[in-house]
Parts: structure tokens; C-alpha cells; sequence
């Protein structure tokens, strides 16, 4: 039976994975249940922690921590570097699962979205129903811990689901909006950041509640259109709607190296590997991309970007791959005019422009198009180093310094 408090009343629900890499990691490798786990490279390695369990934040290891300090903080850590395609995977099967409940499914990332489900509630037991059922599908299914927040608007919802990590479910009945605001912090609240907090903490506020109650037309005079709508948030109130996700405008991959390197030959197979993703994840959406990007960081901290529109769409792996070698050798170009070779940090790929359909059935494209499916076939099946083209082992070894000039 349908809960009376939601008859005929919007609901929306935001769900949020708990610590989903490492959660991911976990789930996929025994052996780290239990223990903290520091997702985003190696202890030694320069970066930023992606993702920390909840084991590792007790020691205070939180995301967007370089790694080194992380380490420090957590020596007994487990460091993985990740596999952003195993995350892609469950991400997809949790979507999938959220799309049996509404076709009403706003992807927010890989570890959260929103849900409206006004119009199915009543098939499922109405919206807190829904919330449980999806928290023990999650579970039992995927082996993830899935947060929920269940309220008239995204507002709340998306509040909700944050008070009572992990394994959380927070439901606010229509009408109450505002009273479950009051008593929160106003860092909780949507459009409050630093600047906007250290003003009105200046006026004396100190809660969601006070700003409710404060004079709105001090909050326009100060802040503009913007007071007006934080006046509005910190009264329950927000109608932003549910959209559903749209086609991805663009599919790409990136590599930092652990060190600068000099090594043509290193960066080039990293640039291989990364189409190969790349083509990979387009023959999986059934599109083709018009645009290859090329993205490229040199020490110290110099980014480079090039492009090049093909004369066929494509997503064959190494169509993309010669496209961005050959915008590789253009951006380092210019280090040969001037003289000096920069090391390189960090290359990526991406492919834009993307249309639908498939490869064209012409001779070169159909033998590219069965060699494409039969490597996608070996590497989902044993693993993405199963295979190894041929250019990826027998490039020669050598330092950009040393090439020719074009």
C-alpha cells in the first residue's frame, strides 16, 4: 500500500553510491574487505586520491588528497591505481537497475543520480518503498552500498541521501521541508559556498532555519537573484525538474605518468592504449566520432590541445590512434623550434562530434569493424591486457629528443 503522506504529491529520490571505487574494489577483490583502501595510483606516485573506503577516511584520507600525504596519513593502505572501465561497468548496471523503478533518471556522475517517481510510486509501494527495495537490489545484485534520500524536491533529496553515510535512508514527507532544513548547517545548503557563508555568518546566521527567516530583501540587495533563490532553498523550496540523461557529447581517456618522460616510445604505446579504450567505449554506444582530440601536459605545467576532424566518422581504434599520433608529433612541434624538450606528464584522447549508426560496410572498414569485435570479445572476457597489437611492442625505442624533424 502506498504511503497517504505521498498521495498525489511529487517524489524524488537521489541515490548515491558509498565510496564507490573503492567500494567497487572491494567487492571485486575479497581480500580488501575490512580494510582501508585508496583508490587513484600508488603510495609513491604523484596524484590525487579518486576515492578512499570508509575504513581509509578514519585515518583522515579523504578524495582529492595527493597521494603521498594519503600514505603518510594511512601507511597500512591499500593503493590501487583503479580501472575506470570496471567502475563504467557497475555504474551501468546500477542505472539499469534505477530505470526498472522510472524512465525518469538524471545521472548526476558514475555514483549518483536522481529519480523521479511520482508516477510509478503507487506500482512499487510509493517512494520510501521504492528507496529500500533499490538499497537490497544494490546489494544483493552488485554488491554495492547504496544512500537515498526521498523527498518532494532535489533539494532535499540530495541532502537526504548525504546525513547518514553509508548505507543511509532518509525520507522527508511533503509539507515538512522546511523544519527538516532548519537545523542544518549552512554549508549543506545549495549556492552557499565560502564567500556567500562568511557573509551571512557575518550577519549572524549560522543555520539553514535563521536564513529561512531573514529579511529576503536584504538578501537581494546583497547577493541579487542569487539571495533570492537561497532564500527560497532554505525554505524547502526548489523545482528543479528530473531530466534525463542525454547522449554523451564526447568519449575520452587520459594517462599521468608516474614520472616525466622523454620516452617516445612509452608515450606513443599510452597513446595506443588510450584510443583502444576510447574506440572501445564508442563501438559500445553504437556511435562514431567525427573530431579526435588530443590533450597533452609537459612539465612544468604547460597543456597542449589539437584537434582534427576526420574524413569518416569512425571507432576503429587504430583510425584514432594514427589521428592523435600525428597530433602528438604536431604539439610537440613546437619544442623543435625552439630547441628544448619538455617531458611529458600526462597525454589524452578524445573523440567528439559523435553520430549514430554503424560502420560502414565497405572492405578495409568491414575488416576493421571484425577485428574490433573479436578483441573487444578476448579483452571482456580475459582482461584488457589479454592482447597486444603489434605497434604496441615493436615501436622503437627512442627519446622525442631524438626524432627527425617532419
Amino acid at each position: 500500500m502506498t504511503d497517504p503522506a505521498w498521495a498525489g504529491r511529487r517524489a524524488v529520490l537521489h541515490c548515491d553510491l558509498d565510496a564507490f571505487y573503492a567500494s567497487v574494489e572491494q567487492r571485486d577483490h575479497p581480500e580488501y574487505r575490512g580494510k582501508p583502501v585508496i583508490v587513484g595510483g600508488l603510495a609513491h606516485e604523484r596524484g590525487v586520491v579518486s576515492a578512499a573506503s570508509y575504513e581509509a577516511r578514519v585515518f583522515g584520507v579523504r578524495s582529492a588528497m595527493p597521494l603521498r600525504m594519503a600514505a603518510r596519513l594511512c601507511p597500512e593502505g591499500i593503493f590501487v591505481r583503479g580501472d575506470h572501465e570496471r567502475y563504467g561497468d557497475a555504474s551501468d548496471a546500477v542505472m539499469a537497475l534505477f530505470a526498472e523503478h522510472t524512465p525518469l533518471v538524471q545521472p548526476i556522475s558514475l555514483d549518483e543520480a536522481f529519480l523521479d517517481v511520482t508516477a510509478t510510486a503507487h506500482l512499487f509501494g510509493g517512494p520510501v518503498a521504492i528507496a529500500r527495495d533499490l538499497k537490497r537490489l544494490c546489494r544483493e545484485r552488485l554488491g554495492l552500498v547504496l544512500s537515498v534520500g526521498v523527498a518532494s524536491n532535489k533539494l532535499c533529496a540530495k541532502i537526504g541521501s548525504d546525513l547518514r553515510k553509508p548505507d543511509g535512508l532518509v525520507a522527508v514527507e511533503p509539507g515538512t521541508e522546511a523544519a527538516f532544513l532548519a537545523p542544518l548547517p549552512l554549508s549543506r545548503l545549495w549556492g552557499v559556498g565560502p564567500k556567500t557563508r562568511e557573509v551571512l555568518e557575518g550577519w549572524g546566521l549560522r543555520t539553514i532555519g535563521e536564513l529561512a527567516a531573514f529579511d529576503a530583501t536584504a538578501l537581494e540587495a546583497r547577493f541579487g537573484l542569487h539571495g533570492t533563490a537561497i532564500a527560497e532553498r532554505a525554505r524547502g523550496i526548489d523545482e528543479g525538474l528530473v531530466e534525463p540523461m542525454e547522449a554523451a557529447k564526447s568519449i575520452g581517456h587520459e594517462h599521468t605518468f608516474d614520472r616525466d618522460t622523454l620516452d617516445a616510445a612509452e608515450v606513443e604505446r599510452m597513446l595506443l592504449r588510450l584510443a583502444e579504450g576510447v574506440g572501445k567505449r564508442l563501438r559500445a554506444a553504437s556511435v562514431r566520432a567525427r573530431t579526435i582530440s588530443l590533450k597533452l601536459r609537459v612539465a612544468p605545467f604547460e597543456t597542449r590541445t589539437r584537434q582534427r576532424t576526420v574524413a569518416q566518422p569512425t571507432d576503429d581504434d587504430l583510425t584514432i590512434f594514427r589521428v592523435a599520433r600525428g597530433l602528438l608529433r604536431d604539439a610537440l612541434g613546437d619544442d623543435r623550434q625552439r630547441g628544448h624538450v619538455s617531458p611529458v606528464r600526462l597525454v589524452g584522447v578524445q573523440a567528439s562530434g559523435l553520430v549514430e549508426g554503424e560502420q560502414l560496410g565497405l572492405f578495409d572498414a568491414a575488416r576493421a569493424a571484425r577485428l574490433n569485435a573479436a578483441l573487444d570479445a578476448v579483452r571482456k572476457r580475459f582482461g584488457d591486457d589479454a592482447l597486444d597489437r603489434a605497434s604496441a611492442r615493436d615501436t622503437e625505442r627512442r627519446r622525442f629528443s631524438d626524432r627527425p624533424p617532419r
